[in-house]
């Protein structure tokens, strides 16, 4: 797991736990206590392109002031239905389905009563794959997001376990996406998502982007993260730049090899 210090000096804690290092990386969690001045446009910034390869976000970029169109656009197909957990599952089998999956698993909302720990098991319980899934591993991710609602908590001005504050939220939106590689039941992928926080109701919002490396494979009629997928993509980038932390409309954006992704109406 590893977190990159850039344009914003953005502070970012990793939380997340299970028995294998890929597996952290799959319901992790990145808490910002630093950043942007809440708007999109501050300033044209440069990111980190480490070889390092670490399937855990890393957080250091800031977006520029003239909008450039992406040279590569998706509308990701929808799942089919949702589970008992409130999230969508059903991803037809293809590249774009699996992405689409992927997408839904690192979208997140904290805010009002629904804390990480839910946002966290929710996650385990629908998108991680069988292999990865055991009683130890969900005690883990369940400790180790209890820790971070805690940290959260003291952010905002809460005791632990009362809801966030009226307005109060940190939500994660996956806005892009670059292909490692693919086939008919894996598929590896780097995802770039905005994370953005918010204290209270008359609190700036803060932000920042994050970039995290994803594998799935097809288990069972579905898209499902799995250690051993993400653990491919580490090796197969190992020693390669990390593609440009940059945002939809930056020119980076688009030499860094990105796909955007276009929001369902």
């Amino acid at each position: 797991m590893g977190r990159t210090r850039g344009t914003w000096n953005t502070r970012g804690t990793w939380f997340a736990g299970a028995a294998l290092a890929a597996v952290l990386a799959l319901t992790g969690y990145a808490l910002f206590s630093g950043g942007d001045d809440g708007t999109d446009t501050p300033g044209k910034g440069r990111s980190s392109t480490s070889a390092s390869a670490s399937p855990g976000p890393s957080a250091t970029y800031a977006p520029p002031d003239d909008w450039t169109e992406p040279n590569q656009w998706a509308a990701l197909p929808r799942g089919e239905r949702t589970d008992g957990r409130g999230s969508t599952v059903g991803y037809p089998r293809s590249t774009e389905g699996a992405v689409a999956m992927m997408v839904a698993a690192n979208s997140t909302a904290i805010e009002g009563e629904k804390s990480n720990t839910d946002e966290q098991l929710r996650i385990y319980h629908s998108y991680i794959g069988k292999a990865d899934q055991s009683k130890q591993n969900a005690e883990q991710i369940e400790l180790n997001a209890i820790q971070s609602d805690k940290a959260l908590a003291k952010q905002m001005g809460v005791s632990p376990g009362q809801p966030l504050p009226t307005g109060a939220y940190v939500r994660s939106t996956v806005v892009g996406y670059k292909i490692i590689k693919t086939s008919g039941t894996e598929v590896t992928a780097w995802l770039l998502s905005r994370v953005v926080q918010k204290n209270g109701e008359m609190a700036k919002e803060k932000g920042s982007y994050t970039r995290t490396l994803a594998g799935a494979q097809w288990e069972d009629g579905d898209w499902k993260l799995t250690g051993a997928a993400t653990q491919r993509a580490q090796q197969a980038v190992q020693g390669q730049a990390q593609p440009a932390m940059a945002a939809p409309g930056d020119p980076e954006f688009n030499q860094a090899g990105w796909t955007a992704i276009r929001q369902a109406s």
